[in-house]
């Protein structure tokens, strides 16, 4: 979620408004490199590199052993053409490698492990063999309302996997409509792929980006329901978030010139990284992130599934990040203002005001939370006397509403 609005609820009627490119705790706030220059002096000590791929583009952040971060950049991805549709593939694949280039020559040699975050769901079916792709990629947010039927007559009731933007779902859906290819084919998430890229290591995932193609974080294994289907052996092999792979390939440590027992990991979800980076450590403490869609996450002692509701557990250390994500946010204000208007216009938002008007601002039919509809037509109004009150109801969920939802998965 590059450039996301971060808040973090502390409790269930107080919280924490924090604004700026990232989601940091203004309790723990974080020293930031004043430039991209840093002094080898400064970077004696071991660093660390987190790459955070979100929906409209991509950044890197360097940090030491206290969190204190050293540099950090950003790109948005650059749209390449590939008949009707974008090559988002090509364009991530180039993102990354710009994001390396641009991390200063003297801190490479003192990064000891790369790490790397993706949206959830966004799905890549590649060749086991060669690690290339071999149908398009599924966006994190995109349906696949044929297969749902299918995903529900295997799955558990109310399962995470028991909605049109799962991963499950666009599995089945690739596997209904492609060809002679599919005993070669491998499941990957956008993170893994990525990952892949630079470890070497075809067909390693992590629980938390595998949880929505059925992947029980609790158990460490795939459910038998799953595991008896044909196209189980497309599934990748998953691990915890943050285990060491293998190290850098060495013509891309060579090339860079990062150190070559530089480790690589497994990753994580944007969402998911944009929580850790709050700091949010208790239960109860929950986190909103704004970027082009809108991520609500809480820390629980329990586990909570409710695919009618788009609500899901992400499995946190020994705890649960509770939460789901909706289509609303920055993406479908991109569609209806220019960024001066968007700026004129909220400098008359009043969040400590409910508004009465009955919006519902979405890019494109189609809802994940706080409930999953695949039908959801948007409801906006294109009177330029009512945008501010437009505005105010994207501001309710993280100001005020979202307290709510999260009073009730708190006493759950």
């Amino acid at each position: 979620m590059l450039g996301a609005i971060s808040v973090t609820h502390l409790a269930p009627w107080t919280s924490i408004q924090k604004f700026g490119n990232g989601s940091f705790s203004s309790k723990l706030r974080r020293q930031r490199a004043v430039s991209m220059s840093v002094g080898v002096e400064e970077a004696s000590e071991s660093l660390y590199l987190g790459l955070d791929f979100g929906t409209s583009g991509a950044r890197f952040a360097i940090i030491d052993k206290g969190g204190t971060i050293q540099v950090e950049a950003k790109k948005e991805y650059p749209l390449y053409k590939n008949g009707e549709s974008y090559d988002w593939v090509l364009s991530w694949k180039e993102t990354m490698f710009l994001l390396l280039e641009d991390v200063p020559l003297e801190l490479r040699k003192h990064v000891v492990s790369i790490s790397l975050d993706g949206t959830s769901a966004t799905t890549i079916i590649v060749d086991r063999d060669t690690g290339e792709p071999i149908w398009r990629p599924f966006l994190y947010n995109e349906s696949c309302p044929d297969a749902l039927p299918m995903v529900k007559s295997i799955a558990p009731p109310n399962h995470t996997v028991c909605t049109g933007s799962s991963t499950l779902c666009k599995l089945v859906e690739w596997w209904i409509n492609a060809g002679s290819n599919k005993k070669s084919a491998l499941l990957l998430h956008q993170a893994d792929w990525l990952l892949w890229l630079l470890h070497g290591k075809l067909g390693i995932s992590d629980y938390n980006n595998a949880l929505k193609v059925g992947y029980d974080p609790e158990a460490e294994s795939y459910p038998p329901w799953l595991v008896s289907q044909p196209y189980s052996h497309l599934l990748p092999s998953v691990l915890a978030p943050g285990t060491p792979i293998a190290s850098l390939k060495e013509e891309i440590a060579n090339k860079y010139g990062f150190q070559k027992d530089c480790v690589v990991c497994t990753g994580t979800t944007d969402s998911i990284a944009a929580f850790l980076a709050a700091r949010a450590n208790l239960p109860g403490q929950a986190v909103t992130s704004l970027g082009s869609t809108l991520a609500i996450k809480l820390l629980s002692n329990t586990r909570i599934e409710d695919s009618r509701f788009g609500v899901y557990s992400h499995r946190l250390d020994d705890k649960w990040l509770v939460g789901g994500a909706s289509n609303t946010g920055g993406a479908v204000l991109r569609q209806l203002f220019t960024d001066d208007q968007l700026e004129e216009l909220s400098e008359h938002i009043d969040p400590s005001k409910t508004s009465l008007l009955d919006y519902y601002p979405l890019p494109k039919t189609g809802e994940r939370f706080p409930v999953a509809d695949p039908n959801l037509a948007p409801r906006t109004l294109f009177d330029w006397d009512l945008v501010c009150p437009l505005l105010l109801v994207m501001s309710e969920p993280i100001f005020g509403g979202v307290n709510q939802a999260c009073i009730k998965i708190s006493i759950r």
